[in-house]
This record gives structure tokens, C-alpha cells and sequence, in this order.
């Protein structure tokens, strides 16, 4: 075993940036360079984002740790990278890895600039009192400015544009640099090596063998094979099975120390037994738990049903092994008269909502039907008591409702100028609330705005990218709930309400957008042998109505000639048949309807 690293020769950082301003292409980069892989095992780029989704998405999804070792001035240093991911819906990511670290690089595009999750991931890592080294990234680009962007992250975000490195992570400019000011800025990690253990659980994931896999950071003490600890959150206590690190695969080692990264093998088998953000210490300790990191709330939710209704239990096994791998989202149990027995889960956006599906269909194999999304909402009763609903099944009756209030977000748009004017009319069709504007540099203008989630959380982002050109960013932290001109919009197909296609909706856009699903409805759901009706009410009122044909069957067709009567008794038998079908048929919904409402133009 080899000599235990100083704690004044440990350097935890993170990186932290926009999508796609080169991330994970630095982070390779600086794996190469350290030597923590080598050329011939560097079989891929983006060797951190080892999912599929991952790659074929080009994002980084899931945080990911990894040691390197660094000589610097006649000095080994250990280096513990913990990656994040980019995107708004993953904040929750971040805010996880930053916990764990005392430094952070920025990332930020030379030709891009400045994006929104830049900002917010900016003041996300000042919270944690971090150390932020801005880092300008793909400086080789011909049109590449990065004089310009420094200034604008001087003048954003409060960095001095002299701290800036200037680095290409394709080309390996700037990396040898790029590390010496990790070694030099980047403080060494300030716990006290013979306290009582405490580290910080920032992640975990299932191995169907070994159980629950612990990422922890140690911030005091030390903890080895056959240690016994405990959990101070959840109350759990084990013996650890082993102790190791990531390189960046699992490598076991004999005892992980104040400061570094790594897991813990504690053959637990129950995925509740492990809660991200908890605490781990030695039996018997009396020590205070960590501060950890905020919980996330969970903003957009939608129904996870199986296609086959005998997959049930193994998508609620599905669900708890996700979960443990990704705790930001939630799921319970629930019933849909449409639908059978499913889950009610919730997502930090609408993207994480896509990721969570396709991991579930993937790494489970199980087909599943996902209802449209819809956000949470606070419902004030009129004797007094407030209910917050997450489905619009679980709205009550609209006379003991006094109001509705809709969850308010703030909205940060970074555009060129030039796009100025199409953004402002795109938040304001949106009925957004304006707020102020501020000029980055002559080229380039953020936006705030008031606005309500559930007028952004479907194509606003598509249609942003396409106004700007690509060149538009976007985020939103939440504000509150404000009461807002709500109704219920019913839908009804064959005079059956469909809880799973209900929708809670502006007063004034209800009659619009009741006629435009119904007419989606009617091209998703597929002819049967009766006749279909499709109709959108508010209450007891119908506002629209749209109806399937049956399909024809010519029953007169072997008739050949002869009295007139015995065609018309065929066409009478063929009528009462169909009425008494339409009394007991079951009309099928293909999974296409329940997404019909994301494909209407809100605007």
C-alpha cells in the first residue's frame, strides 16, 4: 500500500458550465494529462459520461468522481475531480458535487460567452464558499473572442478578467496552466484527521452483487475495512466491507482519510437504507451531522404506468433502484380509471422527466406509458386550509375551491441583442412578467422575467434556441405560488372522463387549447367499430366536440338484388349491434394521445 497522501497535497475541485461549452472534453482532457488513463484505454471522448444517454445526448447527466495524481514542482499531488452536469434540470447534481469539493473551475465558451446556467451555477458554488477559477475554453475557434468574454464574466459575475486561464481542451492548450492554478488557488482540505469520522454521502448507486455502493467525502477521521459505522440520518449500522476510490473505475484501497473521495461497500441491500446528503460516522459517535446541501423540490410530474399491467412490480423495483441513483425525483402510488396501477412522479424539469423514462425503459427493459406532464399547484378551500396538488385528478370540486395559485418562477435569458425583440415578444405572449434588463457587452443582453412554470416547461425552450439561432440561454429559479384565473379542463372519451388527459388551464386559453387536443385527440386515437366522442368541458359545460367515425362494414354486401326490406333488416340488426357496443366497448388510447397536448401550439 502506498504512503498516504498529505492533506496539504489534496486538491478537491469540480467543473461546473453551461451545456455543451466543453465540459467533459476538459475533463478528459485532464485525465490524459495526469495519466490516469492512458492512450490505449482512452477508447472514447467523454469518458466520464459513460451512459448511452449521455453520449448520444452529448450532456453529462449524472455527477461522477475521479483521483488523479499530478507532479507538480517536485511535489505528487492528489487531485479529486467530482464532474456535474449542465443543464437546469440537473442542478440538483451540482449542488451535490460542489458539497463535496472547496474549489471549482468555470467553464466558459470563448465564442459563446456567458450562458444562463453559467450564472446559476456561478452563485450556486459562492454559496458553498468555494473557490471559483474562471476558465475560458476553446480559445483555438475562429471565432473565438476571448478578450470580450473575460470582461463579461468580470462584469456578471465579479471575477477579475486576470484570473481568467485561457485554455482549448480539444487542442491541450493551457492544461499544464490550467492545473498549477488548481495546485496554487485551490485550498487543501481543513478537517482534523483524528476526530471522529464524518463524511458527506454525495452519491450512491446499486450493484445487483455487492448492494449499495456509498460515494462519500471525508471531511474528518478516517474510515477502513471492517470499521463500524453508522448513519446518522436514517439510523443504519454496518460494518464496512471495503473502502476504494475512483480511477475512474472502482479501485480498492485500505483506508480512505480525512479529505479525499472515494465509496464504501457496506453490503446493504435495501435501497431505502441510504439517503444522499446523510452523514456517515463511527458507532457510538456523538458528532453533529453535515450541513449537507438543500433538498430538491420536485417542479413538473406526470404519470409512469406498464404497458403490461403484470410489470408493476418490477417497475416499483425499477423506480427504487433509479431512485437511489438519482434521488431528485419522486414517485408514489397511484390509480388511473384509464390507466390501471401506476406511479405519480415527480421531476426538477421537463428534460430530467425524458432522462428518468428512457433510463427506466433501458436499464429495467420494462415498456412503460408516461402521461403529459403538468406542474404543482396550491389550492386555497374555502373554509380556510390550503391542499397542494400535483394531478389534476386530485383537484377538488370547483365549489369549495376559493382559489388557485400556479408556481411563479424567475426566468434568465441570455440573447444576442440582435434577438432582443423576438424574445421580449415570445415571454410576453406567454403573459410573462418583465422585469429588467442588463447589457453584458455591447453584443449581448440577459433578461429577467416573472413567469409563470407551466407556460415555459414544454417548447418555450425549443422555440428560444430557434428565435436566437442556438445562441439563447435560459434559467429559472423558483419563486412561490401567485393565484392565478385557473380552471379544470375535463376530457371525455366516450362519455368517460379521462383522468390521465385532464389538464389545469388559464380561464381565457381554455376554450383554445380544449379544441385544438381534441382535435389531436381524434387523429390519435384510432377508429373503432362504434362511433367515438371526444369532448373538452370546464364543469358541466361542453366547449368542444369532436367525433371518431365508426368503422363501416358493408353488411348488405352479399345481397344480390331482391326485396328491398331485407337489406334494410340487416342495416337495423347492424344498428343495434353497435348501439349495444357502444354501451360496453372499450375505447383505445394509444400512448400518442397522452402527449397530444405537447404537441399544440401555445402560442
Amino acid at each position: 500500500m502506498s504512503d498516504p497522501t498529505p492533506q496539504s497535497q489534496i486538491r478537491n475541485f469540480s467543473i461546473i458550465a453551461h451545456v455543451d461549452h466543453g465540459k467533459s472534453t476538459l475533463a478528459d482532457k485532464l485525465l490524459l494529462r495526469t495519466q490516469t488513463l492512458g492512450t490505449r484505454e482512452f477508447r472514447h471522448d467523454q469518458i466520464l459520461d459513460d451512459m448511452d444517454i449521455e453520449r448520444e445526448r452529448g450532456i453529462t447527466i449524472k455527477a461522477r468522481a475521479v483521483r488523479m495524481s499530478y507532479d507538480f514542482e517536485g511535489t505528487t499531488y492528489q487531485l479529486n475531480l467530482v464532474d456535474t452536469p449542465g443543464h437546469v434540470d440537473f442542478s440538483y447534481e451540482v449542488s451535490r458535487s460542489l458539497a463535496a469539493c472547496e474549489g471549482a473551475l468555470l467553464v466558459v465558451d470563448a465564442a459563446q460567452g456567458i450562458g444562463a446556467q453559467t450564472v446559476a451555477n456561478t452563485f450556486l458554488a459562492l454559496e458553498h464558499d468555494l473557490t471559483i477559477i474562471p476558465v475560458l475554453n476553446k480559445i483555438d475557434l475562429p471565432t473565438a473572442r476571448p478578450e470580450e468574454v473575460a470582461m463579461e464574466v468580470e462584469h456578471v459575475l465579479g471575477l477579475p478578467t486576470d484570473e481568467a486561464l485561457h485554455v482549448s481542451a480539444k487542442a491541450g492548450i493551457g492544461i499544464d496552466e490550467l492545473l498549477a492554478a488548481i495546485i496554487r488557488r485551490v485550498p487543501a482540505p481543513t478537517g482534523d484527521p483524528n476526530a471522529p469520522l464524518r463524511a458527506l454521502i454525495f452519491d450512491a448507486a446499486f450493484d445487483d452483487y455487492r448492494g449499495v455502493v456509498i460515494y462519500i467525502r471525508v471531511m474528518d477521521g478516517s474510515v477502513k475495512p471492517r470499521d463500524r459505522v453508522q448513519m446518522i440520518g436514517t439510523g443504519g449500522r454496518y460494518e464496512v466491507i471495503e473502502t476504494g476510490i475512483f480511477r475512474p473505475n472502482m479501485e480498492p484501497i485500505g483506508e480512505l482519510r480525512t479529505g479525499e473521495t472515494g465509496y464504501l461497500i457496506c453490503n446493504i441491500k435495501l435501497l431505502s437504507d441510504v439517503s444522499v446528503g446523510d452523514t456517515v460516522t463511527g458507532q457510538g459517535s456523538s458528532v453533529v451531522a453535515l450541513p449537507g446541501y438543500k433538498r430538491p423540490k420536485a417542479v413538473v410530474f406526470c404519470g409512469v404506468y406498464p404497458s403490461a399491467p403484470n410489470d408493476y412490480d418490477n417497475l416499483r423495483k425499477a423506480l427504487g433502484k433509479l431512485h437511489l441513483n438519482d434521488c431528485s425525483f419522486t414517485w408514489e402510488p397511484e390509480t388511473s380509471e384509464a390507466l390501471g396501477f401506476g406511479f405519480r412522479c415527480g421531476f426538477l424539469g421537463l428534460l430530467h422527466m425524458e432522462i428518468v423514462q428512457e433510463r427506466l425503459e433501458r436499464e429495467s427493459g420494462i415498456d412503460i406509458v408516461q402521461t403529459a406532464p403538468n406542474v404543482s399547484y396550491e389550492v386555497l378551500l374555502r373554509s380556510g386550509e390550503v391542499k397542494l396538488i400535483d394531478s389534476p385528478a386530485k383537484l377538488p370540486d370547483e365549489g369549495v375551491i376559493d382559489e388557485i395559485r400556479e408556481p411563479m418562477v424567475r426566468l434568465s435569458i441570455i440573447t444576442p441583442t440582435e434577438h432582443l425583440g423576438q424574445v421580449m415578444s415570445l415571454c410576453v405572449d406567454r403573459h410573462a412578467e418583465y422585469k429588467r434588463t442588463e447589457y453584458l457587452s455591447p453584443e449581448r443582453v440577459m433578461l429577467t422575467f416573472e413567469i409563470a412554470l407551466s407556460t415555459i416547461i414544454f417548447d418555450f425552450y425549443d422555440k428560444l434556441k430557434s428565435i436566437t439561432r442556438g445562441y439563447g440561454t435560459m434559467d429559472y429559479e423558483i419563486l412561490g405560488y401567485k393565484a392565478a384565473p385557473l380552471v379544470k379542463l375535463r376530457i371525455l372519451v366516450a362519455g368517460t372522463e379521462v383522468d390521465a388527459l385532464s389538464a389545469i388551464i388559464h380561464s381565457d386559453e381554455a376554450e383554445r387549447f380544449g379544441r385544438r387536443l381534441i382535435e389531436k385527440l381524434r387523429g390519435e386515437i384510432p377508429r373503432h367499430l362504434f362511433e367515438v366522442a371526444l369532448q373538452a368541458a370546464i364543469g358541466a359545460r361542453v366547449i368542444a366536440r369532436e367525433n371518431i367515425k365508426a368503422m363501416r362494414k358493408d353488411v348488405t354486401a352479399k345481397c344480390y338484388g331482391g326485396d328491398i326490406s331485407r337489406k334494410r333488416k340487416l342495416l337495423e340488426k347492424q344498428k343495434a349491434g353497435k348501439r349495444r357496443m357502444r354501451s360496453v366497448g372499450n375505447v383505445e388510447i394509444p400512448q400518442g394521445a397522452f402527449f397530444a397536448a405537447l404537441k399544440i401550439d401555445r402560442d
